[in-house]
Formats: structure tokens, C-alpha cells, sequence
């Protein structure tokens, strides 16, 4: 048998580009959204109820 090391089949390809999930699932950008869709939640809360 040859001594040669074997890729796994679950491996993705090298020359694949990573979509959009791969990039949601980055911490410091779903803190940054969670921080902007806060601010927007709370100001639409402030234009409803309180003006």
C-alpha cells in the first residue's frame, strides 16, 4: 500500500467561496447587528409611545 495521506470527503474544496451563513456567523458581526437592530427597536418604541 502506498504511504500516501487521504483527504477526507467531507473536506469542502479549496476553491469554494464561503456564502453569506458563513459570514452571519461570525460573532463580532451578529454583536454589531444585534447592537443596530437594538437602536432601531428602540426608536421606533420611542415614536410610537412616547410621541
Amino acid at each position: 500500500m502506498l504511504d500516501t495521506p487521504r483527504q477526507s470527503e467531507a473536506a469542502p474544496p479549496k476553491d469554494e467561496p464561503r456564502g453569506c451563513l458563513f459570514a452571519l456567523s461570525q460573532p463580532p458581526l451578529m454583536i454589531f447587528l444585534a447592537v443596530i437592530g437594538c437602536l432601531l427597536l428602540m426608536a421606533a418604541l420611542h415614536d410610537l409611545l412616547l410621541l
